[in-house]
């Protein structure tokens, strides 16, 4: 079952004009058709097929393992199920290492669908990410929490808390602007720091566990479905609540996103 909607397929210059307009942009993880379809027809705007699916799907206690043919088959998926969502696709741990193999990885990411591709980094993804940006592959650039370096950063911890390390990550935000990124994605900063640079830069900041401010919202799907097997800080189940099922549950996220109720407080880091 899905719900139906008017809403026409988002590009990036949709996304660019919802930041202009203050208008909140919604976005989930997807891996597989079916569910391609009911959150592309319940309102989400941007579908991310993330490297996510190697602890959520693959059972892995972290996304190190998941491979290029991992990302293009369950994007190849996605894209059957999509109508009209952004899609967006991650380069796993080390797919883009070199000049070459940056360049064959996210072509293979386009080819089976995706509209963006997203990276991990800071400063050290600049040549990267203007290398993809001046051979038309948008870039999502993500910082904060990185997870494919959770083993350099000692874990799954709030990025941005002290002083020093805060103003670096305003540095290498405007850096990767600069450098052609069309999105910014914010993991686990306090919600102060988020605002910070939603503000600053003129690209969309997605936020998770990155506070209310930013541009827009992304949650893994099965955080907001309520079956992860572990509950960070900032997931809330909106399926607990939900009279219509999935497609109700989305819906719910959606307009929590776009009327500002979620994430509260409860679900932010200070």
């Amino acid at each position: 079952m899905s719900v139906h909607s008017d809403k026409k397929t988002t590009t990036l210059v949709t996304l660019l004009n919802k930041k202009k307009a203050g208008e909140k942009i919604a976005c989930l993880t997807a891996y597989d058709a079916c569910f391609a379809t009911i959150l592309s027809e319940t309102g989400i705007d941007v579908l991310l097929v993330g490297d996510s699916l190697g602890m959520v799907l693959q059972g892995h206690d972290s996304t190190l393992p998941v491979t290029m043919k991992d990302m293009v088959y369950h994007m190849e998926c996605v894209k059957r199920g999509n109508r009209g969502a952004l899609l967006m696709a991650d380069l796993p741990f080390m797919s883009y290492a070199s000049e070459s193999q940056t360049l064959e990885n996210a072509a293979a990411l386009m080819r089976a669908g995706a509209n963006i591709v997203k990276l991990e980094g800071g400063a050290w993804i600049e040549n990267t990410t203007k290398l993809l940006a001046e051979r038309g592959i948008p870039v999502c650039a993500h910082m904060g929490l990185t997870p494919q370096s959770v083993n350099r950063i000692g874990g799954f911890h709030v990025q941005g808390r002290d002083t020093e390390q805060a103003q670096s990550i305003i540095d290498e935000a405007q850096l990767l602007q600069s450098a052609g990124a069309s999105i910014l994605l914010l993991e686990c900063v306090p919600t102060k720091l988020a605002k910070a640079i939603t503000d600053m830069l003129d690209i969309p900041v997605i936020g998770i566990g990155a506070g209310p401010d930013t541009s827009g919202q992304i949650m893994v799907l099965h955080d907001v479905l309520g079956v992860s097997p572990i509950t960070p800080k900032f997931v809330k189940n909106f399926l607990t609540d939900s009279t219509a099922g999935i497609p109700g549950a989305i819906k719910a996220y959606v307009e929590a996103v776009e009327n500002q109720t979620f994430p509260s407080d409860l679900h932010s880091f200070k």
